[in-house]
């Protein structure tokens, strides 16, 4: 029962995405700096939407002569199309956030991961076009390519799509800008703490 509503509740967010992404708005980078991704996919995700397109064109030609049965299946490429679009939306409008003392990290409507900076022991560039599955990592792959590796001084706890827990200590994201993405970040791990108030005196 839970893959269900995990499913209507992931098809939801992508919709809103897709409503966000036309009133141009971002989703939790209020108070924070917003590091986008989707730049590299956009192509691919265009592909898809002209196959969904043409796979429509070429139902409706197939069942012509079914008027009922090409309604149903008009409105599921339909909406297979607007879920498409909504994939992508939501990979625009969920950028990677530097918030604080915390990195948000993101990818579409799936994963919504925070790192503090505190736990961060190493971040660097690194393009990789490969990821093998291994246990401690987290590969977010863009277009099929990761851009920024981050290793962590203790593991943080990452739920999957159906809610599984992961313990992760190693973090490879892909950023349009990873250069400034790498630079924020090691600044803001190095930015010195506020000095603490002197406690206050009693008078005698």
């Amino acid at each position: 029962m839970r893959a269900p509503l995990v499913l209507a509740r992931h098809e939801l967010r992508l919709l809103a995405s897709l409503g966000l992404w036309i009133a141009r708005r971002e989703h939790g980078t209020r108070t924070g700096t917003a590091f986008g991704y989707a730049r590299g996919q956009g192509a691919m995700m265009f592909g898809f939407g002209f196959v969904c397109v043409i796979e429509a064109v070429m139902m409706a030609v197939l069942l012509r002569n079914h008027p009922a049965v090409h309604r149903v299946v008009l409105m599921l490429d339909v909406y297979t199309l607007v879920l498409v679009a909504g994939m992508h939306a939501a990979s625009v409008v969920r950028p990677h956030v530097l918030d604080g003392d915390c990195l948000r990290v993101r990818r579409a409507a799936q994963v919504d991961l925070r790192i503090p900076l505190e736990k961060i022991a190493q971040v660097r560039r690194e393009l990789r076009t490969t990821h093998e599955r291994a246990d401690g990592e987290l590969n977010l792959a863009v277009g099929a390519q990761t851009s920024v590796t981050i290793e962590l001084t203790e593991p943080v706890a990452h739920f999957t799509f159906l809610g599984r827990r992961r313990d992760v200590q190693l973090v490879r994201l892909h950023a349009d800008d990873a250069h400034h993405l790498v630079r924020a970040l090691t600044q803001a791990r190095s930015a010195p703490s506020p000095r603490p108030e002197p406690p206050a005196t009693t008078p005698v």
